[in-house]
């Protein structure tokens, strides 16, 4: 199960067997604005936040883009995880 980009929804997905995670996101210039991450509640608590997390930033970095930050679940896991803040850009 990968972290995939739907463009023309304006989120990343996560599959999952009965549901799907997502961040939604908005673009400004060569930026995406991160502002919702929701995960089905059945999957509550079994990681798949910081998974889907995980993947969204590295999909970030491969393209050459920068992360505005504003989703408060996406905040307090990128305080955790230095490594990316060399793509955050507010």
């Amino acid at each position: 199960m990968d972290v995939v980009e739907k463009p023309e929804q304006n989120r990343f997905e996560l599959a999952l067997d009965g549901g799907t995670a997502l961040v939604a996101y908005r673009v400004d210039g060569n930026r995406l604005v991160l502002i919702h991450t929701e995960v089905p509640e059945e999957f509550s608590g079994q990681g798949i936040g910081s998974r889907l997390a995980k993947g969204v930033f590295e999909l970030i970095r491969a393209s050459g883009r920068k992360a505005v930050v504003r989703c408060p679940f996406l905040k307090a896991w990128i305080a955790k995880h230095p490594e990316y803040d060399d793509i955050v850009d507010g």
